[in-house]
C-alpha cells in the first residue's frame, strides 16, 4: 500500500472477505450514538460497499433516519484497522449482488454456528466517502501470490490450441492444477431445457462425477448460473443448502426412477472454501466453472477474477468450437460387419417419458443425451450402421435438441465419457470434425419400458 495517499477499497480488499466482522457507528436523528457489529461488508465497487440487512435493529433505524455511518474493518492477516465514512444509498433484494452476499452469509453463519440466526432481508449499499487508516502498529503485508496472470495466460494458449469441446474442457482443468494450485474443479454446462446444470468434467476427486446434475439456483453452482455472477464462499457451508447435488426431479409417472437415474455428485465431503463463475458468452449462459477446497478462505478475490477470466475464455472456445463449420457431405451409412457375439447380449432399455436409457439393469443416462444414444443404437442394431455425424444429430428431430444453439457437443461428451465408465463394451471415438464412430463389441437386444 502506497503510504502517501489514502487507500481505496482495492488496497483493503482483504478486510472485505467477512473473516473478522465489522464494527459499524451510527446515530438516530436526535444525535444519540449507536454501535454495532456488522457480519457482512461486501465490495461492490472501487466507490461503494453493501452491508448485511438482516434486522431491524437500532442501527437500520439509525440509517433510515440519518443516512451517514462509520465502519471499523480490520485487515484478518497485518491487523491493521481502517475506518470508512459511508453514506447510505439503496437496498437491494434480489439479483448478482443480494445472491453473492447471501451465499457468502451462509458461509459465515455455518462458520458460526448461527445458521438459524443469520437470514439476509437485503443488501444495503453504501458510498464510501473517505477511507481512513488508524494509526498502529500492524504486521507485515504477505507477500502478494504469484502466478495468476500466468495461469490465464496458460489456459488461453492451451484454448487457442483445442479443436473439441473435450479438449478445452480438459486444459482448463490441466491449468487450474498445473499453474494455479486448485486441485479440485468441475466445468458444468446449462441444459436450457430443464434448467439444469450436468457436469461434464471435473479433476482431483474419488469419481468423475460426469452427468451428476445440480438445478439452476441450488447452491453456489445453481446460484451463479442464475444470476450470472460469481459466488464465493470462504468458510465452512452447510452442505445440504451450498453442496450437495440435488436429486433430478423426474415425471410423476416414473417415480421410481427417482434414486435410480442419481448420478453421485463428486464434490468434497466437507468443503470449506467454495468459488463458481458463470460461462458467458454472446450474453449466454454456457455453464458454470466451479472450484472447491477443504481449507478455508482458500479463494481471495484474486482468484475469483481470475476464474472469471479463465471463464470467459472457455465460454469464447466453447461458442467457436460450436459454430465451426461441419461437413457438409453425408457420412457413410452403408452397414457395417457386426460383431461375433461374445458373450450374452447387453440389454438396453429406454424410458420414453424422460430417455432414461439403462444398460443390463444399471443406469447409464438420460435427457437429450439419453435419446442421442438410443437413436445411434437403434441405427446400429437396425441397419448395422457404426459411423454418425453432429450435423445429422442436430437435425434428427426425435433427439429433441432444445435449442439450435443448445451445446451438442457437450451432450456427446457427456455420453462418450459415461460410456467409458460403464466399460468396453460400447464407445463413441470421434474420426474427425463433426463426426465419430460407434463401436459395439457385444451383441445387443434393445426394449422400452
Amino acid at each position: 500500500m502506497n503510504p502517501t495517499r489514502d487507500p481505496g477499497l482495492a488496497d483493503i480488499r482483504p478486510c472485505l472477505e467477512g473473516a473478522i466482522p465489522a464494527v459499524m457507528s451510527t446515530c438516530a436523528a436526535d444525535g444519540t450514538p449507536n454501535v454495532a457489529y456488522i457480519s457482512q461488508v461486501y465490495y461492490v465497487d472501487e466507490r461503494s460497499v453493501a452491508l448485511s440487512f438482516q434486522f431491524f435493529n437500532k442501527t437500520r433505524q439509525n440509517i433510515l433516519a440519518n443516512p451517514r455511518a462509520t465502519l471499523l474493518l480490520l485487515h484478518p492477516v497485518t491487523a491493521a484497522f481502517f475506518r470508512l465514512h459511508i453514506r447510505y444509498l439503496r437496498t437491494e433484494t434480489e439479483g448478482p449482488l443480494f445472491e453473492g452476499m447471501k451465499a457468502q452469509l451462509a458461509g459465515i453463519a455455518s462458520h458460526s454456528g448461527m445458521e438459524n440466526v443469520f437470514r439476509l432481508l437485503g443488501s444495503d449499499v453504501y458510498a464510501v466517502e473517505r477511507i481512513e487508516p488508524v494509526e498502529g502498529d500492524p504486521l507485515p503485508e504477505p507477500p502478494a501470490r504469484a502466478g495468476m496472470l500466468t495461469a490465464v495466460r496458460r489456459a488461453s494458449e492451451r484454448l487457442a490450441s483445442c479443436t473439441s469441446l473435450d479438449e478445452a474442457l480438459n486444459a482448463v482443468l490441466a491449468t487450474l492444477t498445473d499453474n494455479a494450485g486448485v486441485p479440485h474443479a468441475m466445468v458444468l454446462m446449462l441444459d436450457t431445457g430443464t434448467q439444469r446444470l450436468y457436469t461434464v468434467a471435473s479433476c482431483g476427486y474419488s469419481r468423475s462425477g460426469v452427468g451428476s446434475e445440480i438445478g439452476v439456483g441450488q447452491g453456489v453452482i445453481g446460484v451463479a448460473a442464475r444470476e450470472r455472477t460469481p459466488v464465493r464462499i470462504m468458510h465452512m457451508t452447510n452442505a445440504s443448502l451450498y453442496s450437495q447435488a440435488i436429486r433430478s426431479s423426474l415425471e410423476a409417472n416414473v417415480p421410481d426412477l427417482d434414486a435410480a437415474t442419481e448420478i453421485p455428485y463428486p464434490g468434497l465431503a466437507q468443503p470449506r472454501s467454495q468459488l463458481a463463475v458463470p460461462i458467458v458468452s454472446s450474453d449466454r449462459v454456457l455453464g458454470v466453472l466451479f472450484v472447491e477446497s477443504p481449507q478455508d478462505l482458500q479463494f481471495s478475490y484474486e482468484d475469483e477474477d481470475m476464474l472469471v477470466a479463465i471463464a470467459g475464455h472457455l465460454g469464447a472456445a466453447i461458442e467457436l468450437l460450436q459454430t465451426a463449420t461441419e461437413p457438409t457431405d453425408l457420412v457413410d451409412a452403408s452397414p457395417a460387419a457386426l460383431p461375433s457375439p461374445s458373450g450374452a447380449p447387453l440389454q438396453l432399455k429406454r424410458f420414453a417419458s424422460n430417455d432414461s436409457v439403462f444398460i443390463g439393469g444399471t443406469y447409464l443416462i438420460k435427457g437429450v443425451a439419453g435419446a442421442i444414444f438410443w437413436k445411434l443404437m437403434t441405427d446400429y442394431v437396425k441397419t448395422g450402421r457404426t459411423e454418425f455425424s453432429n450435423r445429422e444429430l442436430r437435425l434428427d428431430p426425435s433427439i429433441k435438441l432444445p435449442d439450435v444453439s443448445d451445446n451438442l457437443e457437450a451432450r456427446l461428451v457427456l455420453l462418450r465419457k459415461r460410456l467409458a465408465e460403464f466399460g468396453p463394451d460400447i464407445r463413441i471415438e470421434k474420426t474427425g470434425r463433426g463426426r465419430f464412430r460407434l463401436e459395439v463389441g457385444r451383441g445387443v437386444e434393445m426394449g422400452e419400458g
